[in-house]
């Protein structure tokens, strides 16, 4: 991927006019969005507007369009909603709603317009974009504004960001608010349970979406929900008998509870909707379970964007002015979407024709071809919730036997992982076992066997529950082998950080030694520090970037009512920079300290300066992180020194290390998501080798190196990875991979703190189409 000079972009801004609205139901991530797309086009040269109140402002015109300043946007990345408004408009609608829309742009020089809303305020821009010539040709035929005029500003260049809860939009892997609207679901899951648990109830859960089943996908997958309602896969006749009988399974196996999770736009296979006070009243009627029901409502739209909603909304407005100022006329309108970890450019219309597909397939009963449609994301997200939600007897037994243990530090999302192994390798027909205390629990034998329901409840639980320990088997060799000769193991899957893959990696060059080891081993990577090679994310990355997210928002409030304060936040992660860098961007911090990006006494002067200037205009307060080993001889504690005493008299300086608190808490919705589905996969690809490599000796023989593999997402593509090249590609001094791709998140996260820095190395978003084979590809969210 070219990666292009945003110096020569950064006056390209110089005598146009960008203009920002937000428009349809309002989605967390929003001020995000226009944080960003103004901060940019500032950056640019360029002159940006804010439109209050969505298309109604824009026909309404006079004080509803403002000129922004740097200052417009300080301090709502953190807040829900939108700040400049959103309103539904008929007005827009019409062609002379339409036409007073072109005259407040034209009259205000304005030819480039960034829309954030669903799939109906994008088709709105992108009508009023092809209208554009022959509005303004009208214009000057009504004598509104000259010919002279007209020809200046004759085209308009129309760049669309998705802000939906729904995330029912074809095309982009995750929609802005999507992800905040999935943690207000968590959130109030985890709290029935607990009393559903205390008085033995039935809990029926009625979430937003619309047409879209996604919200109530991934949260059922995510709470491991007795029962799911999605309008995509209606359920088959005869569903009340059983889904009445799964409930009373579920109680009858030691369950305290159950819960129903029901979309909005549930319906029966003849299209008729299933009312979540229907199921109730069938389950009190049927099982005289004491059942409640519960709507979710509109605190799904509330609440504070998480954090990534911040990061996602940052870069997709930082691309959305890329993108208009390299506009052409004959450049189709777009939308950016996210692919991966990249911002990606996509065809407008290619994107609604193809979520319009969605809902046809729906309407005509194509019901299998509707779940398709909507992504290899949300079609392996159903396969998996079916996979999980009840026991099917094992087809066969199969004679293997295997060990999942934990390592490292305690990460959220490890209990998600062992949750969807065991049960999927249960299913296979295998003997399980847990490992408690990593690697010397398995030296010293200290496993028990697991069940199905064993790990009943376990995906919402943070930390570990097997224990773990960061122990490597180096020292216990012969210990951990006599283990496996005893308890005849077939494989091994560790979920882990940076020593799973180290101890794995051991175990490996161990082959030679210790046929007993010649077993396939996969390794699930997980630790807050997202340091391990070969995978972009690994668990317990994102649930760590939110507490520490939402504990420099406390600060920055702290620090906004003291006034001229700043504070210097430490965070964990050992040598990589991922935490700091991506709380930075999510709390719009002046500057983030890492060992990757090397920095001296000059840099941290320059930082001080820009406090201190900062300080003089109306934004009295400064944030800086620091992750915790980012240099030798600057700690934190001489950061601290260095500001207070530089900014004396200007402003004054506190500490603040959040330390273990990043480790713990409930996991997100992603890491529930992510841990649940590398759990599912660690295990299909562990049955393949075990059967592979099965010797007619009775036993499993596996010693080439794609037989010991790290699983991990890589852009859009869950792949696994042998441990043995992956050496290659680390620095074991400092405990890392030597590239990382969110290396490439630094310039935005100077840039948006308003620092003059150098955009050499930014990767613009590429053009990709959006057809059936490109939706097709699981992006692991």
């Amino acid at each position: 991927m070219l990666s292009m000079d945003l110096e020569k972009l950064k006056m390209t801004g110089a005598g146009r006019a960008i203009a920002v609205l937000t428009s349809g139901g309002d989605a967390q991530g929003m001020n995000a969005a226009v944080r960003a797309v103004t901060r940019m086009g500032i950056y640019v040269g360029a002159q940006v507007y804010l439109i209050s109140e969505g298309y109604q402002g824009l026909v309404d015109g006079g004080d509803n369009i403002n000129l922004a300043h740097w200052h417009s946007v300080t301090n709502i990345i953190q807040q829900g909603g939108t700040v400049i408004g959103s309103a539904r408009c008929k007005a827009f609608t019409t062609r002379e709603g339409r036409l007073a829309a072109a005259f407040n742009l034209v009259k205000r020089g304005i030819t480039n317009l960034c829309v954030c809303g669903g799939d109906g305020s994008l088709t709105g821009a992108n009508i009023f974009r092809s209208e554009w010539s022959g509005l303004l040709a009208e214009l000057v035929q009504k004598g509104r504004i000259t010919d002279a005029l007209a020809k200046q500003h004759d085209h308009l260049n129309i760049v669309g960001l998705v802000g939906s809860i729904d995330n029912d939009f074809c095309g982009t892997d995750m929609t802005i608010g999507a992800d905040s609207a999935l943690h207000r679901i968590m959130e109030i899951i985890d709290s029935i349970m607990t009393t559903a648990q205390s008085h033995q109830r039935a809990f029926v859960l009625e979430v937003m979406g619309r047409h879209c089943g996604y919200l109530a996908l991934v949260s059922a997958l995510a709470s491991g929900a007795d029962w799911l309602f999605i309008p995509e896969a209606p359920p088959q006749e005869g569903w009340e008998d059983r889904m009445c009988a799964r409930l009373e399974g579920s109680r009858s196996t030691g369950s305290r509870l159950n819960i129903v999770i029901v979309a909005e736009g549930a319906m029966d296979r003849n299209g008729q909707p299933i009312s979540s006070n229907y199921i109730k009243d069938l389950v009190i009627e049927r099982l005289g379970y004491d059942t409640r029901l519960t709507v979710l409502g509109h605190v799904q739209r509330g609440g504070i964007p998480s954090a990534f909603d911040r990061i996602l909304s940052s870069k997709l407005g930082v691309e959305a002015v890329v993108a208009l100022m390299e506009a052409s006329p004959d450049t189709p309108a777009c939308v950016i979407g996210l692919s991966g970890n990249q911002a990606v450019r996509l065809p407008l219309v290619e994107c609604v024709e193809m979520t319009k597909l969605v809902q046809t397939a729906m309407n005509e009963k194509r019901f299998d071809e509707a779940v398709k449609l909507r992504g290899g994301s949300f079609e392996n997200n159903w396969n998996i919730y079916k996979l999980l939600a009840f026991q099917k007897p094992a087809q066969s037994q199969s004679n293997f036997s295997l060990a999942i243990l934990n390592v490292g530090a305690p990460a959220a999302g490890m209990n998600a992982a062992v949750r969807s192994a065991v049960r999927v390798a249960i299913a296979h027909g295998h003997k399980v076992y847990a490992v408690h205390d990593g690697f010397q629990g398995l030296a010293n034998g200290d496993m028990n066997e697991m069940f199905w329901h064993s790990v009943a409840g376990w995906t919402g639980q943070g930390g570990s529950l097997l224990g773990t320990k960061r122990t490597l088997p180096s020292k216990h060799i012969e210990k951990i082998v006599d283990t496996i000769k005893k308890y005849s193991i077939s494989a091994l899957l560790v979920v882990g950080g940076f020593e799973g893959y180290e101890g794995v990696l051991q175990m490996f060059e161990a082959r030679s030694s210790y046929e007993e080891l010649c077993i396939p081993m996969c390794v699930i990577p997980a630790t807050i520090s997202n340091n391990v090679p070969g995978t972009d994310f690994s668990l317990g990355a994102d649930t760590a970037v939110n507490a520490a997210m939402e504990g420099c928002d406390k600060i920055k409030q702290s620090a906004t009512g003291t006034k001229r304060r700043v504070f210097v936040v430490e965070t964990m992660g050992g040598f990589c920079g991922y935490l700091a860098t991506c709380a930075g961007i999510a709390v719009g911090a002046d500057a983030a300290y890492i060992f990757e990006d090397p920095f001296s006494i000059r840099d941290l002067k320059t930082n001080v300066e820009h406090l201190i200037e900062k300080m003089k205009k109306d934004i009295q307060r400064g944030l800086v992180l620091r992750n915790e080993k980012c240099h030798e001889h600057y700690t934190t504690d001489f950061i601290h020194k260095l500001y207070s005493a530089e900014g004396k008299g200007i402003f004054d300086c506190r500490v603040n290390v959040l330390g273990h608190l990043q480790q713990g808490g409930s996991p997100s919705p992603f890491d529930r998501n992510f841990g649940t589905k590398l759990g599912v996969r660690a295990i299909q690809w562990i049955s393949e080798r075990m059967t592979e490599n099965f010797l007619q000796a009775g036993r499993v023989f596996a010693n080439s190196p794609d037989t010991a593999c790290m699983i991990g997402l890589n852009r859009k593509v869950i792949a696994f990875t042998p441990v043995s090249e992956l050496k290659a590609v680390t620095d074991f001094e400092h405990r890392m991979p030597k590239v990382q791709w969110w290396f490439n998140l630094r310039p935005m996260l100077k840039m948006l703190a308003k620092y003059q820095t150098s955009f050499i190395e930014y990767v613009p978003g590429e053009i990709e189409h959006v057809t059936r084979r490109s939706l097709s590809i699981d992006s692991g969210f």
